[in-house]
């Protein structure tokens, strides 16, 4: 494929887009847009127009400043043109800053280096006041774009070696005459230049290249979404003059004003999406469930412990939301052991009774089997029928009368499920296939899976019919829904992204709980943790050690932002590949005297299953684990949370990989390994060693690594902007103010028809449930 097939603007193709087109034109309707640059802005999620036109920078070069060569330094004017420049070093760029020039090439040639295996392009441009060499590395496709006597404006780095100043790899721009360029005639050079998210194949420079003629085609074809009322309170930028802006300001100031709108506007959209959503829930029906108080009262007095505060408001706060005709939406929060699980018992015990069904969904199978087994224990006296099913095991099991299991086929179950006989039915996403069906489903409680929404539910949904005279009415139940996480959310996140839902928070831990002493450990002090460790084993304790993911390294996967089926193998693979690592280390190196076994998702169900159930009768000393363990892993004895490369994870993935230890009364010690010197990472860990709760960390981490990496919400297609803009949480509350305003005159957006269209446009990329 040669580079003019690719459509890359200077080499060959027009830069003008072709036929009639707006916003919603597919991006393979688009000139210059060919296939092999189709499927890398796929890449990025851009597959309209409108995607490619809000696909924002991250950040800008600023080349606005056009020096004359004399104040870097000129080249002698002789005919020996090659020759070093004079020592002097002038007053104007410093070396190894960036500046622009304009020029006249006076020569260009390719030049082979045998010694590293490369090639140079070396040239020299020339404007009134003197002259410089330029050199480019493995670029030998510029002698094709560049020639003598060319008009160019480079930009780049001022470099000083034995041989001279010279400019390393200057971007470039060929200009019609020298002396005559502007900032509105260039696009690479000569200005304030955007640089976009990337993806392998796709660069900044394409992309400037191809919006900067689309945006001029299509500026009177966007219209603005924002209310004039909102647009003046704001002072904001019109759309027409903030796209330009973001994209070619004229000023660093232009650019912030033009971000600071849409940061604005898309924070704006996600509130009326996610409150709209909370206006649309309350018209959906669902079952009415009366609160048993004898039952309730009967369960919490059996239980071995006494239950928090925390817990007995959130359960009551649950149980009050089940009484509603319309479905509860509610998010359960909870630091790590603080009793979730038996708050999500009360209720489920109470639906149950009351002839409805539950379904109970855990991310992981470990997780499930351990739901199941804590349900069925807690349940055992309340005479009801509790099922497992997940998604790789042949058979499942039931609970019967008389804290039995009987092992029964797929078919058996989903039958009994079908007919109402199990009352709750535990599992993965299996719950979700079209085989299940329930006949009288009235709750779903999802653990650990940060969105399951109303489409969701609807796969779960249950038909009831009733008989009047001749007539036929049937009603369709959306099932209630109780959220829970471990993993505790910033104000921001809470007030946006989990707007719609109602929050119950769990603030205390169970009596008897000891502090995680938590350490830091450095290559110096390895060998006395290893033996720190062994002493622990010695009384009866047990040690998790996770490997961390090897990060892929490829181009690709670092700048998509979003992994592709062969990049999640990869980091799969990679996962395995460092806990096999270790295991062999610790195994025969570092503990050849203790029982180790490995865990990692490439082990077969019933293998894992083995291993999990060898870990909790003590059968094994060290476990070497993925981060599978993060969720839900329950092991009393545990004691020890060594983590591998700890400045690889975040800081709640670390609280959370924390939290599977000091689960009883015995003292728990977690250690971070790191050999990292960064001052970022030395900051994070600090923040975990001072801090024991999920919330504080959770605001930290937010402003260390921003929410994108927090929840990894790219996958939800939530635009940077609007990620970068929730860790204001001023602006976050001022917008949440405006969204719920206009929701409550106007609920359905009828006198803002643009606002209206543009968040049904946003509606199809972002993945909120």
């Amino acid at each position: 494929m040669d580079r003019a097939s690719l459509c890359g603007g200077e080499n060959g193709c027009s830069n003008q887009p072709r036929g009639i087109m707006d916003l919603d034109t597919k991006i393979t309707e688009v000139k210059n847009i060919g296939p092999y640059y189709q499927k890398r802005l796929k890449k990025l999620g851009i597959e309209r127009v409108r995607d490619l036109i809000f696909h924002f920078p991250r950040r800008y070069n600023d080349f606005s400043n056009i020096i004359p060569i004399s104040e870097i330094h000129p080249v002698r004017k002789t005919e020996k043109s090659s020759q070093p420049p004079l020592p002097k070093i002038s007053n104007g760029v410093k070396i190894n800053e960036e500046c622009c020039i304009t020029g006249k090439i006076l020569e260009i040639k390719n030049v082979r280096t045998f010694r590293r295996r490369m090639v140079l392009t070396k040239a020299i441009v020339e404007d009134k006041t003197g002259a410089i060499k330029v050199i480019w590395f493995n670029q030998p496709y510029l002698t094709n774009v560049l020639k003598k006597g060319d008009g160019v404006c480079l930009a780049g780095k001022a470099t000083l070696t034995k041989g001279g100043i010279y400019l390393q790899n200057p971007v470039y721009e060929k200009i019609a005459k020298v002396g005559s360029a502007t900032s509105d005639l260039l696009t690479h050079t000569g200005r304030i230049v955007p640089v976009y998210p990337e993806t392998e194949g796709l660069s900044s420079r394409w992309l400037r290249f191809i919006l900067k003629p689309l945006l001029v085609k299509l500026k009177d074809k966007i219209k603005d979404p924002l209310p004039e009322k909102i647009r003046k309170e704001n002072n904001f930028l019109p759309i027409k003059k903030a796209i330009f802006q973001v994209h070619f300001p004229d000023s660093m100031k232009l650019a912030q004003e033009a971000k600071k709108r849409f940061s604005f506007e898309e924070l704006f959209l996600i509130e009326l999406f996610v409150l709209g959503e909370k206006i649309r829930i309350t018209k959906e029906k669902a079952q009415k469930i009366p609160l048993k108080e004898a039952l309730i009262k009967d369960f919490v007095q059996g239980l071995p412990f006494q239950l928090t505060p925390s817990q007995r408001k959130s359960a009551f706060e649950i149980l009050k939301d089940l009484e509603k005709d319309y479905p509860m939406n509610r998010l359960l929060e909870g630091d790590v052991g603080s009793g979730k699980t038996i708050v999500a018992t009360i209720v489920a015990l109470n639906v149950a009774k009351t002839g409805h069904q539950v379904a109970f969904m855990a991310p992981t199978e470990i997780l499930a089997r351990q739901h199941f087994k804590t349900l069925t224990k807690l349940l055992q006296n309340f005479k009801l029928n509790i099922g497992l099913l997940t998604g790789k095991e042949d058979k499942f099991s039931s609970k019967k009368l008389k804290n039995q299991f009987i092992e029964i086929s797929r078919e058996k179950l989903l039958k009994k499920v079908k007919n109402g006989e199990i009352d709750i039915l535990i599992g993965t996403h299996a719950l979700i296939q079209k085989q299940v069906k329930f006949k009288d489903l009235a709750l779903v409680i999802v653990d650990e899976q940060h969105r399951f929404g109303v489409k969701q539910r609807a796969k779960l949904i249950a038909h009831r019919s009733t008989r009047t005279g001749k007539q036929i009415n049937t009603d369709i139940f959306i099932p209630h829904l109780l959220s829970m996480t471990a993993t505790p959310i910033p104000r921001t996140l809470a007030l946006t992204i989990y707007g719609d839902l109602d929050l119950s928070l769990l603030k205390e831990m169970p009596k008897g709980r000891k502090t995680i002493i938590t350490k830091v450990v450095r290559p110096i002090n390895r060998k006395d943790a290893y033996n720190f460790i062994r002493n622990q084993v010695k009384k009866g304790r047990q040690v998790f050690v996770i490997c961390p993911r090897i990060e892929p390294s490829t181009k690709a996967e670092l700048g998509a932002g979003q992994a592709s089926q062969s990049s999640r193998r990869i980091n799969s693979w990679t996962e395995v590949k460092a806990v096999k690592e270790e295991y062999e280390k610790l195994s025969k190196k570092v503990f050849p005297d203790l029982k180790v076994a490995q865990l990692h998702g490439k082990m077969g169900v019933k293998e894992k299953k083995t291993t999990m159930e060898d870990f909790k009768k003590k059968k094994i000393d060290v476990l070497v684990s993925t981060s599978v363990i993060e969720v839900g892993i329950d092991v009393p004895d545990a004691t020890v949370m060594m983590i591998e490369g700890a400045e690889r994870f975040g800081l709640s993935q670390l609280h959370q990989f924390r939290g599977r230890v000091g689960r009883s009364h015995f003292q728990s010690f977690c250690f971070l390994f790191t050999d990292s010197p960064s001052r970022n990472t030395k900051s994070r860990l600090k923040a975990l060693l001072n801090s024991n709760t999920g919330f504080e960390l959770a605001e930290k981490d937010l402003k260390i690594r921003g929410p994108g990496d927090f929840f990894g919400t790219r996958q939800w297609g939530i635009p940077d902007l609007a990620m970068e803009a929730l860790k204001n949480i001023r602006l976050v509350e001022k917008v949440r103010k405006t969204a719920k305003e206009i929701l409550e005159k106007d609920p359905e957006l009828r006198k803002y028809p643009e606002l209206r269209a543009r968040l049904e446009k946003f509606k199809e990329r972002v993945h909120l449930e």
